[in-house]
């Protein structure tokens, strides 16, 4: 079992810069509490990487959002003629494009391509970025790539969700998670 304190202690500092709100501290003990009930003895790298990942693409909130602008000028951004929905980012890892709110729909038995907001339920988002992640559905790169017995590569661990796009600070929020986590 993670030692909360510590945790809190630790991510209030870094990467939090020296202050937690409600819906922050809610939201990793959202994740927190996912992780333990999924893999308590697992990798706390992953975890630590999942937490770097949800601060970065939730613009710090911790809590599952809908992206910015709705995906204005990309193309995932435009109403589907067929179903009607954009599907925009959403959820703590930003789900984007029809074929993955397919996928992770069937992968949990929902119908996200019909109703790609239920990505914003907090139990949803989590299971999203959870099995996206550990599995490499999103990029077909996952966890294990980037830490096992041989491997600790935050900075490469960014291809699991979207290229090398701001690797290097990503990988300073998981050092800061991480901290909590040890």
């Amino acid at each position: 079992m993670l030692d909360r304190n510590r945790f809190f202690a630790a991510a209030r500092a870094c990467p939090f810069d020296g202050f937690l709100r409600q819906g922050q501290v809610d939201g990793c003990t959202f994740i927190l509490d996912q992780w333990d009930l999924r893999k308590p003895d697992g990798d706390r790298r992953w975890l630590a990487y999942m937490l770097a990942t949800t601060f970065h693409e939730t613009d710090r909130l911790m809590q599952p959002i809908e992206e910015y602008g709705h995906g204005a000028g990309h193309p995932y951004g435009v109403r589907d003629p067929r179903t009607g929905q954009v599907y925009d980012g959403r959820g703590d890892v930003q789900l984007t494009w029809e074929k993955n709110y397919e996928m992770m729909g069937a992968r949990l038995g929902l119908d996200l391509p019909g109703h790609p907001e239920l990505a914003l339920d907090p139990k949803i988002a989590a299971d999203i970025m959870f099995i996206g992640m550990e599995y490499g559905l999103f990029t077909g790169l996952g966890l294990p790539r980037f830490f096992n017995a041989t491997v600790d590569d935050p900075v490469g661990a960014r291809r699991i969700i979207n290229g090398t796009d701001r690797a290097e600070t990503i990988a300073g929020y998981h050092a800061g998670f991480l901290a909590g986590l040890a």
